[in-house]
């Protein structure tokens, strides 16, 4: 019987303007991501993008759930979705700054 493991499954204050992994499911396990935040730590809004690589793919538009989103000054995103990842699929951030941060909550298969 597979073993489940509630946990972070990633924190990250990604650098700006650059495509970021946050998190990579394991090999051999399958993750449901339970809650994605993103917080703007900044005085100014800003924007972000989300990617969901199966199997570490390159980058490609098709990948994205959220793109150029607009977080404003000091506000929070939360996004309750349950999200299903096989293994060596990747979640990667962009962020429109250097003032975000980024936490996955979930549960890890395996």
């Amino acid at each position: 019987m597979a073993s489940e493991t509630r946990k972070v499954l990633g924190q990250l204050a990604p650098s700006a303007t650059v495509l970021t992994d946050v998190y990579t499911v394991p090999i051999s396990s399958q993750t449901i991501i339970s809650t994605l935040v993103i917080n703007n730590r900044g005085g100014s809004s800003t924007t972000f993008r989300v990617s969901i690589a199966v199997n570490g793919a390159a980058d490609s538009p098709k990948q994205y759930i959220y793109y150029d989103v607009t977080i404003n000054a000091n506000d929070t995103f939360a996004a309750t979705i349950g999200m299903t990842l096989g293994s060596g699929d990747v979640v990667r951030v962009f962020a429109g700054n250097a003032n975000l941060s980024v936490t996955l909550f979930g549960v890890e298969i395996g």
